[in-house]
């Protein structure tokens, strides 16, 4: 993608403004698939509250509300890893400030791919989509991704996630009401490609779905796992981190007990939040 304008939506271009004016140091956060921006919204106070200007950009084409994405799914439609790390990449060139990355799911994915390219100070990944190089599929993770993965169409589509999906995928370590207010208030509809670019990833030399492990550019990198992680389980995690510790910087691994693919919007998210802080905190400021 190229820098241009138009490619940053207005919020993104003033959360950039607001952050360099601040002259503290930004946090980047990065949504994974099935949920908005608007998901990070409470990591954001906390961080703002913890002295750093942070921001959460939307993927390209975000819509602002789950209302509006559920009305407009095809906005979603045939948005790749690659695009979307080019996107992300294209925010941060107008930081002042090189800034923390942290994301979620195929977030976690992505920022693992931005740290890779020397863009981030320091890096939380958590319960991150798989890049080539992870080899392990648990069959947690491929029932998970099977409404998506289980038509070839669906590469090029928009795919929700029914209830009973999210409840697995993502709820099952919560109690039943939370699980339908989860579902109620956060997921929206997500593109089918990424899932099938992490999929084939082992198999293609070529694929998006890659991170620079090696980069001594890299900057630390906290590696988070969900104990009880249907679609990111530990086997990914640990594997993941596996990889990243060939990086010479400091390379760490926290496991959070009793948590699964929620656990950042959750009613546990503070525990979560408050170890990604305290691990940015030993490197940014």
């Amino acid at each position: 993608m190229s820098d241009s304008l138009s490619e940053i939506p207005a919020s993104t271009l003033a959360g950039i403004e607001r952050a360099n004016a601040s002259g503290r140091t930004p946090v980047v956060f990065i949504h994974g698939l099935w949920l908005l921006p608007s998901s990070w919204d409470r990591w954001v106070s906390l961080f703002e509250t913890a002295g750093y200007a942070p921001l959460s950009p939307g993927w390209p084409d975000d819509p602002d509300t789950v209302e509006e994405a559920t009305a407009h799914p095809e906005v979603f439609a045939n948005k790749t890893v690659g695009q979307v790390a080019d996107h992300y990449a294209t925010v941060i060139a107008r930081l002042q400030h090189q800034p923390a990355v942290i994301g979620h799911s195929f977030g976690g994915l992505l920022a693992q791919i931005i740290a890779g390219r020397g863009l981030s100070a320091a890096t939380v990944a958590i319960d991150a989509a798989p890049f080539r190089g992870v080899l392990p599929l648990p069959i947690s993770a491929l029932r998970s991704s099977f409404p998506v993965l289980g038509n070839p169409a669906n590469r090029h589509r928009a795919v929700p996630l029914t209830y009973e999906q999210f409840r697995y995928a993502f709820a099952n370590a919560v109690s039943e009401e939370e699980a339908r207010q989860l579902h109620e208030t956060y997921a929206v509809p997500a593109p089918g490609a990424p899932l099938f670019q992490a999929a084939t990833a082992n198999f293609n030399p070529w694929t998006e779905a890659k991170a620079d492990t090696e980069n001594p550019d890299r900057g630390p990198l906290l590696v988070v796992s969900g104990e009880r992680d249907h679609t990111v389980p530990h086997a990914i995690s640990a594997a993941a981190y596996k990889r990243q510790q060939r990086n010479t910087g400091v390379t760490e691994f926290a496991e959070i007990a009793g948590r699964g693919h929620s656990l950042t919007i959750d009613a546990g998210w503070r525990e979560v939040a408050d170890t990604a802080l305290a691990f940015v905190n030993r490197f940014v400021k």
